[in-house]
């Protein structure tokens, strides 16, 4: 996969800092939104974790536009999961957030690992 050439190396780390900043809104908001509209809730917490991951990656045009939030949001919903000491969590136990966790899981290596699309332009001259 090649990096986008438009992107210097300051613009990519800032990148990859909002990228982060990004994973942990949609970690929030997906564990929020997950179990509160079953099922359409869930499937809106995960399409913003497909396109949290594929952003980054089509973004910055590396593969570490999409480990870098992956890895942020894996490291938010795991604290997110946490109880409390006054008994408060976020993510109850249901089908629901296990499937939100596996399927955000699944999407960061599945956007991680796509060949790279081939560039558009004209076909023969």
């Amino acid at each position: 996969m090649k990096s986008n050439p438009l992107m210097t190396r300051p613009a990519r780390v800032a990148a990859y800092v909002l990228l982060g900043v990004l994973a942990v809104a949609v970690a929030a908001a997906g564990a929020l939104v997950q179990d509160a509209w079953f099922p359409g809730g869930l499937l809106l917490a995960l399409a913003g974790c497909v396109a949290l991951f594929y952003g980054g990656t089509k973004l910055t045009g590396t593969r570490v536009g999409t480990a870098v939030p992956a890895a942020v949001w894996l490291l938010c919903v795991l604290l997110l999961s946490t109880s409390r000491a006054e008994g408060d969590f976020l993510f109850a136990a249901g089908v629901g957030p296990y499937v939100y966790l596996l399927g955000g899981a699944v999407s960061a290596v599945i956007c991680a690992t796509l060949p790279p699309a081939p560039p558009s332009g004209k076909k023969g001259a």
